[in-house]
Formats: structure tokens, C-alpha cells, sequence
């Protein structure tokens, strides 16, 4: 079945209430959600339920790093008249959708996900041996999937996941079928493009139908992506309509990769809270200074006269994502030639650092100072997401035999 474009697929994508965010999350993804929110229907949430799934021992950290979160968020430049923001929690039907699918998941599916070793040997001093753990993939799908999400923005190390998401999906449709009653649903939603334009869907998807014409086909599909005032799942039917194949219950999302995929912490390593190697987005700046001037360089440089290599030195990771070409030049052949110490190169980082960082907490102050207007846009925010994860459940409980009249 022809699928909607990119252009008009909505996206979802959400983030563990672990605190206070990081260089990691600012660059990572927040300057790419406020992007994203100008180029689609955006759907950005805390997934405070998936904190529970390496904290559930520890649950009073959860209420105040979702609000520090969404904080962050809004001075990161998310804007909620742009883009819908909600928390996980408020919208019960990720819990049902995470059940149902759990029927039909198979156990090894989520035993291979590459994150779970890893996250046990990294995480060695909780005990992981829950079902919580195990499932976080396959809850991370039922967030994708109830919203019928077409793309999902990820780092590199997340793609599995989308591709497990997409697993499922094709696995779900090839129990259910095709969605009950699609035909009538599908004609019913001709009619709410407007008499104008539902006359000419249906001369188009005449022409291709009884003539083979790709041209009309084309243009219904234009038709149906530039309608503004539909439904996603009308606009999933009207174009299954047009080439018979009828309407997918549970689409199958994309991994979007995020420009920045991977952001170095302070050892080395991909920037992580859990990891204990992060610069905070509203760290003071004499953290930054210390944090920065302790970080570890390459252990080939014992001396000050002993030549280095900037592509094994976590310092120099750092120069990629914020030098300019002058002054990665400058510390590559400083390194190199042991022409500059260690510190000498760590003093332009922190500059910079020091500068974005004041910009984004100046922002932040607004709703630090205004906790009620925070609390307006996650309420406002969690109803609309209801509404339609709503609308997907009823179409699931159908496919399942679930929906009692």
C-alpha cells in the first residue's frame, strides 16, 4: 500500500524524567525537535513510566525532574503552540496498547535488543531482573504505535528499537487484518474532504482504477497529503483507497536520525546521566570550568612535550560538535605536534559552553518563575494526546475483537 509522505507523517518521540538535561539531550535532540516542529505534527513526551524501569526503587526523583524536563524543553525553544507535549502517564491507553501487544511479542524479540545486555553490565549495581527491563522496548513501541506515528526522531544507537516497533506492527496487521469495514469507513471519509474536492478524489481514483492512469493516482495522492483538516487514519484510508489495498490498523513507523546521533560525555562515552559523565544545559559555570579542565585527554600525551592524537582523545569529540574549522585546526596540529598542552586545548570548549549555556538558562528563567504555565501547556498537552490515542485504541479493540456494542 502507498504510504502518506514524509512531509505530512506525524512524528513522536519522548525522553526519561532522569533531571535536568545535558549537552547530550540539547544537542541530540532538542535543537532537532525545534526544527521538526515547524515541518510536521509533532507529538513530544515524558516517559516518566520508562524511568521506572531502572528506578523503581527510587520513585520521588520522578515528579520534580518531569517538571525540570519540560523547563528545559521550553527554553530549548519546544513550543507548545507548535508541537503537542504531554506525559506518558496521563495517557493510560500507552499501558493498554503495551498490554495487547505483549500477547503477540515473542520473548526473544526483546532478549536480543542490543541496549539490554548493555544497560545490565553498564547498570551492574541495580537489579535489572524485572519485566519492566525487559519490556521497555516493546512499551517504547505502544508509544510509536498509538499515535501511528510515520517517523520517529532517533540517535544511531536507537534505531533498533523503530525497527522493533516495525516488527510488531507488520506482526499485529498480519494477525488482524486489514481494518474492518474499511470500504464504507474509506467513503465516508471522501466526503469530508468537501464536495469540490471529494468529486475530484473520486474522478481521479476512477481514472487510475479503470484506466491505469499513474498520473491520477499521483494527484489524488497530492490531493489527499495537502488536506489539511482530516484525520491521519482518513488520510491512511483515502489512500489505500485509491490502490486497493486498503488501510494498515497499526502503520509502520521510520527512524528519523537526529543530525548530532551521538554526543561525547565527559569520558568518552555517548553522554549519559547514567553513565555519571555529563555537562548540564543549566550548570553553573564554575562546574563547567572544572568538569571540562578534569576531563581525560589522550593517554599517549604523559608529558607536555609528548605529541598526540586528537582522534583518541574525548576532548577532542567535544571540538567537533562546537569548534570552528579555525580552531579544530589550531588544536589538531597543537596536539599533533605537542605544540599546545592539554588545558590550552580544553579553554576554548569551555568558553563555549560557558556562553550557550547562559543564553539557555536567561530562557529557562521565565518558566522557572511561573510553575502553574508549565503545569497549563502538559494538561492541555496530555488531552490532545488522548484524543487520539483514543482513536487508535477503538480501531485496535475492533481488529481484536475487543470493541463490545
Amino acid at each position: 500500500m502507498t504510504s502518506i509522505s514524509l512531509q505530512n507523517q506525524r512524528v513522536l518521540s519522548g525522553m526519561r524524567p532522569s533531571g535536568r538535561l545535558h549537552l547530550g539531550h540539547y544537542h541530540g535532540v532538542l535543537k532537532n525537535w525545534a526544527k521538526l516542529q515547524h515541518e510536521h505534527e509533532c507529538f513530544f513526551f515524558v516517559a516518566d513510566w520508562h524511568v521506572l524501569t531502572t528506578h523503581y526503587d527510587d520513585p520521588s526523583i520522578i515528579e520534580s525532574s518531569v517538571w525540570d524536563m519540560v523547563i528545559d524543553w521550553l527554553a530549548a525553544g519546544v513550543n507548545p503552540g507548535s508541537a503537542t507535549l504531554f506525559i506518558q502517564s496521563k495517557v493510560p491507553e500507552h499501558a493498554e496498547l503495551h498490554l495487547l501487544l505483549s500477547m503477540l511479542t515473542p520473548l526473544s524479540w526483546l532478549e536480543r535488543t542490543p541496549t539490554y545486555k548493555e544497560q545490565q553490565e553498564k547498570l551492574n549495581d541495580k537489579d535489572l531482573s524485572t519485566y519492566g527491563f525487559l519490556g521497555y522496548p516493546l512499551l517504547q513501541t505502544a508509544d510509536i504505535l498509538v499515535y501511528k506515528a510515520g517517523a520517529v526522531p532517533v540517535g544511531l544507537d536507537q534505531v533498533p528499537h523503530v525497527e522493533m516497533s516495525r516488527e510488531i506492527a507488520r506482526r499485529f496487521n498480519h494477525y488482524y487484518g486489514r481494518e474492518p469495514g474499511f470500504e464504507q469507513k474509506a467513503e465516508a471519509a471522501v466526503k469530508k474532504l468537501g464536495k469540490k474536492n471529494a468529486k475530484l478524489y473520486n474522478n481521479l481514483r476512477r481514472d487510475f482504477v479503470q484506466e491505469g492512469n499513474e498520473e491520477s493516482l499521483q494527484k489524488a495522492q497530492a490531493l489527499v497529503d495537502g488536506h489539511s483538516s482530516i484525520s491521519i487514519g482518513d488520510k491512511e484510508r483515502l489512500i489505500g483507497f485509491l490502490d486497493g489495498g486498503g488501510k494498515i490498523i497499526l502503520p509502520e513507523p521510520q527512524a528519523l536520525l537526529t543530525p548530532v546521533s551521538k554526543m561525547p560525555g565527559l569520558d568518552g562515552q555517548k553522554m549519559s546521566k547514567s553513565y555519571n559523565n555529563v555537562i548540564e544545559m543549566r550548570e553553573s559555570e564554575q562546574n563547567i570550568e572544572t568538569k571540562i579542565k578534569r576531563m581525560q585527554t589522550d593517554p599517549a600525551r604523559v608529558r607536555l612535550t609528548d605529541p598526540g592524537e586528537p582522534d583518541n582523545c574525548p576532548v577532542w569529540q567535544l571540538h567537533e560538535v562546537y569548534s570552528s574549522e579555525d580552531v579544530k585546526s589550531w588544536v589538531s596540529e597543537g596536539c599533533r605536534t605537542a605544540g599546545i598542552g592539554c588545558l590550552d586545548c580544553k579553554q576554548p570548549l569551555i568558553e563555549c559552553v560557558k556562553r550557550e549555556t547562559a543564553e539557555f538558562k536567561e530562557r529557562a528563567k521565565e518558566f522557572e518563575a511561573d510553575p502553574d504555565l508549565v503545569k497549563n501547556i502538559i494538561a492541555e498537552g496530555s488531552e490532545k494526546a488522548r484524543d487520539v490515542a483514543k482513536e487508535t485504541m477503538q480501531d485496535v479493540r475492533e481488529a481484536m475483537g475487543l470493541s463490545y456494542r
